[in-house]
């Protein structure tokens, strides 16, 4: 039994070893698995996307804060290969609330498959390497993430610098991907000309936003660009989404099917490839305009339309995560971003937590990692309860052990004597049988039919056959109080220890959702390591109570058949005292 438990403890050891063999460098303790499912269980995206800048939310259901730098400047993104780092840029870090956003530089993504990229933090001590430019391709013209302060102009996150040339109206803190702009119904945010923004006729181009109003608009404007005799519209009218060309085959328009949903976000995406225009709501097609885009070098506009006398209204509502580009995005990437950066997406999964020394993290340690104060406080209780447990178990369980054995011992002892109550005569403080049961019980006896002989009677009367079973069951009942002692343990563990666990979990429950309420971020990946954490207690609780009972019913077995036996061997005694004592008073009636 002992070594197998040191096998077993050996083995968990070893394990978690093997797992973190490979370790990209060695001056970050801590990495998490996060994994991009494109299979139909996750994203289901079913055609290659190429180069996509990855959103990674990170909260306090999936990440510990604690163990980053203050500003995540830590934070390192590592292929699957744990060899090959990942360009990426941290738009949001705030441990204090626990939320934090960063995007990801995916060179190829995956299709219908899982991919596992690498997040190594824990060195506190190491420069940011966040880096805007490097996370999004090229082919990207302008990204605004609205993550400045309020009053401060967007800044362009890729290389090109296309910054905007005044402030957003207002400043929404919680839009879709941290911060966003907030539209009032009044003014917009101008977007200066740049040689990087210029279209040329039947150029290739892509514009995609988050949008978010409280109330239909008839048509509302969110991105309006106008030169010379040509123009490019992206809208909305009551709710609808709708996207106008005006250029050499005169005005054309394009307008989703259904209207958005208000008071909720919408991943609204328009491409042209110089044939067709096409309009995107939510990832999918929504509309389409034969022909290309006239030529457009003029500065364009957000949210309303800088031209007097439009007939487009001034946006009311959010944006976020403007983007533009010089080609026509693929569909599959059109979905990808919508499906990604979506508040309850699928696509993104966060995995083990593992460290580099010592026993590792793992699956436990991700359950571990989460376990609140109040949790601890009721497990650390529950490991007290159960190490004396196993303490009275281990004790109790030897101790009858040795018990029995010397019983047998003493019995056969007395059995070579013909079953003499007399056959210790003289020995009445044998160190062989000291810790025998029956062997204290037949002191007992003995002690007492020798006190009478030494006072000169001769056999042993009838009150003195009652005055010996009575100090023998007096010793019975005192053996059996020993048997008992500190069973009570083993009580306690069993019917309190499912009960204390059952007070953590709720407790840890009741936290959990506390902390998602305040977070305001639902999803499996916020609820579940809360919830298995919060579970580990009621775990905890079984794992004591469960080995109790089995010990406790395997004691409790043995003790009644030691005080059976000292029963069995009491009443014998008795019987071949009374049986002496007939014989000896018969003689004596005879004279």
């Amino acid at each position: 039994m002992r070594s197998l438990l040191i096998m077993l403890i050996l083995s968990v050891i070893a394990l978690p070893a093997t797992a973190n063999a490979a370790w990209w460098n060695k001056d970050w303790p801590y990495r998490k698995e996060v994994i991009i499912d494109a299979s139909s269980k996750g994203g289901n995206i079913t055609q290659p996307a190429g180069r996509v800048p990855l959103l990674v939310r990170l909260h306090a259901g999936n990440f510990t804060f604690s163990d980053a730098s203050e500003k995540g400047d830590d934070l390192r993104f590592v292929a699957a290969d744990d060899k090959t780092p990942l360009n990426f840029h941290v738009e949001s870090f705030d441990p204090l609330l626990g939320v934090a956003t960063i995007w990801v530089d995916v060179p190829q993504f995956p299709a219908g498959v899982p991919l596992k990229i690498w997040m190594y933090y824990g060195n506190k001590k190491a420069p940011a390497a966040s880096d805007p430019a490097a996370t999004f391709d090229p082919n990207y013209t302008l990204v605004y993430h609205f993550d400045g302060p309020a009053g401060a102009a967007p800044i362009d996150a890729t290389a090109n610098h296309s910054n905007a040339g005044n402030p957003p109206p207002g400043v929404e803190e919680a839009a879709i991907v941290g911060k966003g702009a907030k539209f009032l119904g009044a003014g917009g945010i101008l977007i200066p000309a740049s040689p990087a923004l210029a279209v040329a006729a039947d150029g290739a181009f892509t514009f995609s936003a988050w949008v978010k109003t409280a109330a239909p608009q008839p048509r509302a404007a969110l991105y309006v660009r106008r030169d010379g005799a040509g123009s490019l519209v992206v809208g909305l009218d009551q709710g609808v989404p709708f996207v106008e060309v005006q250029g050499a085959s005169g005005l054309q328009r394009a307008a989703a099917p259904h209207a958005v949903a208000p008071n909720q976000w919408a991943y609204i995406a328009v491409t042209a490839d110089g044939k067709t225009v096409t309009l995107y709501v939510n990832g999918r097609p929504a509309g389409t305009i034969a022909g290309g885009l006239p030529a457009l070098a003029a500065p364009a506009m957000l949210g309303a339309d800088p031209a007097a006398g439009s007939t487009l209204a001034a946006f009311a509502g959010e944006l976020d995560e403007v983007r533009l580009s010089n080609v026509a995005r693929s569909p599959t990437l059109i979905q990808v971003d919508a499906s990604s950066q979506g508040a309850e997406s699928r696509l993104v999964a966060y995995g083990q937590d593992q460290k580099q020394a010592g026993i590792g993290f793992g699956t436990l340690g991700l359950i571990v990692t989460h376990v609140d104060a109040p949790a601890w406080f009721i497990i650390s209780l529950l490991a007290v309860l159960g190490v004396a447990s196993w303490c009275v178990m281990w004790v109790k369980t030897s101790y009858v052990n040795r018990v029995d054995r010397l019983n047998e011992k003493f019995l056969a002892f007395l059995h070579e004597h013909g079953h003499d109550p007399g056959a210790l005569e003289g020995k009445l403080n044998d160190d062989r049988f000291a810790e025998s049961d029956i062997y204290r019980i037949y002191h007992a006896g003995a002690a007492e039919i020798a006190r009478r002989a030494q006072r000169g009677e001769i056999g042993v009367s009838d009150e003195g056959v009652e005055v010996v079973r009575s100090l023998m069951n007096t010793r019975l009942v005192r053996e059996n109080q020993r048997l008992s002692s500190a069973l009570v343990v083993l009580t306690i563990a069993i019917s309190g220890g499912p009960f204390l666990g059952l007070l953590g979990t709720v407790v840890g429950v009741m936290i959990t959702f506390a902390d998602i309420a305040a977070a305001g971020d639902v999803n499996i990946n916020a609820i579940a390591p809360g919830i298995s954490a919060a579970l580990l207690a009621t775990i905890a609780g079984l794992a004591v109570a469960i080995p109790a009972l089995f010990g406790y019913n395997y004691i409790l077995l043995r003790n009644k058949n030691v005080s059976a036996n000292m029963l069995v061997f009491v009443d014998e005694f008795v019987a071949r005292i009374s049986e002496q004592h007939r014989t000896t008073q018969r003689p004596m009636a005879a004279e």
